[in-house]
Parts: C-alpha cells; structure tokens; sequence
C-alpha cells in the first residue's frame, strides 16, 4: 500500500502521516526530509541556491523513488502535486489524499510555524493571506485530482482519512 498526502503547507500532511502510518503499520516518508537527506542541504538551501525550477526538478526524481517504495505513507510538499505529472504519477502509484484546510486557519499555523518556508519568506500577514490565497487557488486544480478529499478542520481527522483509505482499498477488491 502507498498513501499519499497532499495539501497547502500547514495542512497537517506530515502529522496525518505519522498517525496513519503508525495505526497502518506503514513507513513514513516526509518528502521534504527525504529530499534533504539526499541532497545534504535543507530545502530553504536548495531554494536559494538553485532556485524553484531546480528544486522541482529534484522534487520530482525523490518522488519517483519513493514513488517505487511499497507499504509507506508519504507526506508530499505543497507544490508537489502542481508540477510535471506528478499528480498523475501518485494516483497511478498509490492512494492520495487531499487535506483541504481554510486559508485563514492555514495562515494562523503558518505564522505561529517555525519551519522556514522559502515561498512565504518575508511576508506580513496580509501579504501571506493574499499569496495563500492566489497560490491556492492555482493549486486546487491539481489538489482536486485526488481519490480522497478530507477536510482538515475535522475534529477526527484521523478517522475520516482511515475510513476513505479502507473504502478505496474495498473498491479495489
């Protein structure tokens, strides 16, 4: 089994993750981890020192490579599903699922985050609210491609996503 998870940064893809891959007895790869180890540099580094265009590049050959791993839950960076075909290859590859989370709740997680993120670098909060939301609607195009759909403001999360998870394997049955 391979699951997924997809959504705009501070969706809760990485702790959805853990909790579903800890409950499935599942691998968990955080993407952006994955790609820092390979390369030896944070993703803000990769950011700076190669540019975007670069980076989606390496973004996409790590996401070939787990994309080959079996039994694992991965947490994918926001603007991985958006480029190449990299939507398509996690559905074809895998069960995915979208974690769709408003924008104001996004922005609250995002500036409380201690995470560097290189896309909202030096924005006040108004101008993070009006790149999330431009940013967002872009994405939504390939957001929406997913098998699954959870919303992140649920309470039990959690649950929802075992449950769509559980449904999609029946399917496949």
């Amino acid at each position: 089994m391979r699951i997924y998870l997809i959504g705009y940064m501070g969706c809760g893809k990485s702790t959805l993750g853990r909790q579903l891959s800890e409950k499935l007895g599942l691998s968990f790869i955080d993407l952006d981890k994955y790609i820092e180890e390979r390369n030896y540099k944070t993703i803000p580094q990769l950011f700076s020192e190669f540019g975007e265009k670069t980076f989606r590049i390496i973004e996409r050959k790590a996401l070939e490579e787990v994309s080959e791993f079996n039994d694992v839950v991965v947490a994918t960076g926001g603007g991985t599903p958006c480029f190449y075909d990299n939507m398509e290859l996690m559905n074809d590859t895998g069960i995915t699922i979208f974690i769709d989370l408003e924008t104001s709740i996004l922005a609250q997680r995002l500036l409380k985050s201690k995470t560097e993120r290189p896309l909202l670098k030096g924005k006040s909060r108004k101008e993070l609210i009006e790149f999330m939301e431009l940013t967002l609607q872009n994405r939504l195009l390939y957001y929406n491609q997913a098998k699954i759909r959870i919303t992140g403001e649920s309470k039990d999360v959690f649950n929802e996503a075992l449950d769509e998870i559980e449904k999609k394997n029946q399917e496949k049955l």
